[in-house]
């Protein structure tokens, strides 16, 4: 989380910074600005995230070495999922923040004819963020556990067409169906990085342990 909150930090205040610089006057410009923001604030996080495993994969070092039996107590898959987590948990925070802050007014959702679903679409919004990056977590420390890079270029690619896709708004079908989409391929593919397999989700689902 904290680590989530630092690139989150500099990517406001470099957003911040090209924002003061600039023509607020230029639309064009501003969006523009906008959009680069949002790029450089998910390259950011994604560089976060690998910095991140680096000093994990340190901290995994040091309990090894510190142990008896030479292995360490926590394996990199549960640091994963952990790690992916804490991303998760704190941008949904962040999330409901900001929208709690806009609910308390001035003015109605919809009152000029615009969606009145934006605080319903936004908490669908923040939950599959929420679960991306959980599963974002567990395949981007595969990919860096095993070297497989296209599988950190994957993570990066579907983070930056997720939050692409939040520009269709108010078109909210054009950002919730893709997101829930890919939200459902990430979550088999670290289902099946983690080990699992059909025959366990079958017994899962009949609760058969």
């Amino acid at each position: 989380a904290f680590f989530w909150l630092v690139s989150l930090l500099l990517s406001s205040l470099i957003w911040f910074i090209a924002v003061k610089a600039s023509d607020p006057q230029d639309e064009l410009l501003q969006k523009g600005l906008l959009i680069f923001g949002v790029m450089f604030s998910v390259l950011l996080q994604e560089a976060f995230r690998f910095l991140y495993y680096k000093l994990l994969r340190k901290a995994i070092e040091g309990l090894v070495a510190l142990s008896e039996d030479g292995c360490s107590p926590i394996s990199i898959q549960q640091m994963a999922y952990v790690a992916g987590v804490g991303f998760g948990l704190m941008s949904g925070a962040f999330s409901m923040i900001n929208l709690l802050a806009d609910a308390l007014g001035p003015g109605t959702v919809g009152i000029h004819g615009d969606s009145q679903l934006y605080f319903l679409t936004s908490a669908f919004m923040t939950m599959v963020l929420i679960f991306l990056h959980t599963f974002w977590g567990i395949l981007f420390f595969h990919g860096c556990e095993h070297r497989r890079w296209w599988e950190i270029a994957a993570v990066v690619v579907m983070h930056l067409a997720v939050s692409g896709s939040t520009f269709c708004n108010p078109l909210y079908v054009g950002s919730l169906v893709p997101s829930y989409l890919l939200m459902a391929a990430a979550a088999a593919w670290a289902y099946s990085l983690s080990g699992g397999s059909t025959q366990n989700l079958r017994r899962f689902l009949l609760c058969k342990f």
